[in-house]
């Protein structure tokens, strides 16, 4: 009977969908952080429960040959790129093999084309955003990662995955906050001024929005610190300041405040232009994004009578990227700022046959059927939770052609798409995409027909 410390030979098997080894050994199925399928290992026990246990790696018995070995371990243990330790080709089939068997066993579809996985030349320094979370470590002020499942920052400089402009803004502020003394949050005292940093960066612009995430208002001697930050980075358009004075672990509380320049930056995508406000949601990997939304644009196969239903559209990256080719884009989204951004966004590239509202989708698809609108095509582009079932059924009320799902999480598409089957829609195919290269993360864009 095993137990907690053992310590056992086993082989692993397998990756689970979070890129953990696994091993099996005496009727369980143990996760092994840092093991990769074919690898022999010494395993420690860490814990059991009825079916399942987590072990961590002792020693290497035989490592496998797609083991990438040039990886800090400090970005497995943050989860920063939990699957950096397999090598790139591998990764993209370990994705395409996700969406393969969470089709299979949540939708019971083995017989629909999952494509190899589109993957980036470069997969290294690509978000355009980072969100780092700022804390006192041996006694000193450090920006840096969560372990897993802990809140123990680790302090790291360099993020692997970030744009490597916005690691050196990181860097730089960090060393501002120390020398004006400016003190880091405490979650146990719930003490301090200085939660996070944000930085987000323009892939193609190069603009740089600072925000800093504060427990309170007051920031001593802030004037100095936006002269240091421009000075050094002039291609910072935007400083702002959020007030998040609950103890959440919530990035932003509801108070903004622009202490610099302007309340947005802009970038290019699929050759328009976007404002992104602060709060708005906008791909990190923009490269991939224009991959993403071109491989929708092609399943979605538009006509130029065709009436277009964005769902969840966010600051209008996809309804204005493929205006041009239709009669008309309605567009529906819950986050105010973005929907203020989308209808500034058409203004900006000149574009007049696509409106924005701000409200849950099942609200705004209730609008548009009593008044009469009907969408020959709906892009879905909902958050990892998937679709309500009610947005399903009130989607399929608008009697669209095709329905083009572009999906952040494999599991509840699967889910959806089964719902979707049950209610006269086909899937015809699926194209994984890699919008988070050393990640555990896969996107991917699946196309419903509607039945005969």
């Amino acid at each position: 009977m095993l137990k907690k410390n053992d310590v056992i030979e086993v082989e692993i098997v397998d990756l689970s969908h979070d890129g953990a080894g696994i091993a099996k050994a005496e009727g369980l199925a143990f996760f092994v952080e840092n093991a990769l399928p074919s690898e022999k290992i010494l395993m420690r026990v860490l814990k059991i429960n009825k079916k399942i246990g987590f072990g961590k790696v002792e020693e290497f018995l035989r490592t496998s040959d797609q083991r990438n070995e040039n990886l800090d371990m400090a970005y497995l243990r943050t989860g920063i790129a939990d699957l950096g330790h397999l090598s790139y080709p591998s990764q993209l089939a370990f994705k395409r093999k996700q969406v393969k068997d969470s089709l299979y066993k949540i939708a019971g579809l083995s017989n629909v084309e999952v494509s190899p996985t589109l993957g980036m030349e470069q997969p290294l320094g690509y978000r355009n955003k980072a969100q780092i979370p700022v804390r006192r470590v041996n006694g000193q002020l450090e920006t840096g990662f969560f372990r897993k499942s802990s809140h123990d920052l680790l302090p790291i400089e360099d993020f692997y995955i970030q744009d490597p402009v916005i690691d050196q803004v990181i860097l730089f502020t960090r060393d501002l906050l120390r020398r004006f003394d400016l003190k880091p949050y405490d979650e146990k005292e719930k003490t301090g001024l200085i939660r996070n940093l944000v930085v987000r960066r323009g892939h193609y612009s190069g603009e740089i929005m600072v925000i800093l995430v504060t427990t309170r208002p007051k920031i001593f001697r802030v004037e100095q610190l936006i002269e240091r930050l421009v000075e050094a980075f002039p291609a910072i358009e935007s400083i702002m300041q959020n007030i998040n004075d609950q103890n959440t672990n919530t990035i932003f509380g509801k108070d903004w405040r622009t202490l610099h320049g302007r309340d947005y930056i802009t970038d290019r995508m699929l050759d328009n232009d976007f404002q992104i406000a602060a709060p708005a949601f906008y791909q990190v990997n923009t490269e991939m994004a224009e991959k993403l939304y071109q491989t929708a644009f092609d399943f979605a196969d538009f006509k130029k009578e065709d009436i277009v239903l964005d769902a969840y559209s966010g600051i209008g990256t996809i309804g204005l990227s493929l205006a041009d080719r239709v009669q008309q884009v309605y567009g529906v989204e819950v986050i105010p700022e973005a929907v203020e951004n989308s209808q500034r966004n058409a203004e900006l590239n000149g574009i007049t046959n696509a409106s924005y509202v701000c409200a849950s989708a099942e609200q705004a698809i209730q609008t548009w059927l009593d008044q009469g609108i009907k969408a020959d095509v709906i892009l879905v582009d909902p958050p990892r939770k998937g679709l309500t079932e009610s947005f399903i059924t009130s989607s399929v009320s608008m009697e669209p052609q095709r329905i083009v799902y572009i999906s952040c999480n494999p599991a509840t598409m699967a889910r959806d798409i089964k719902l979707y089957q049950e209610l006269g829609y086909e899937l015809k195919k699926v194209q994984p995409v890699d919008l988070f290269p050393q990640t555990h993360h896969v996107e991917c864009v699946s196309l419903l027909v509607k039945g005969n």
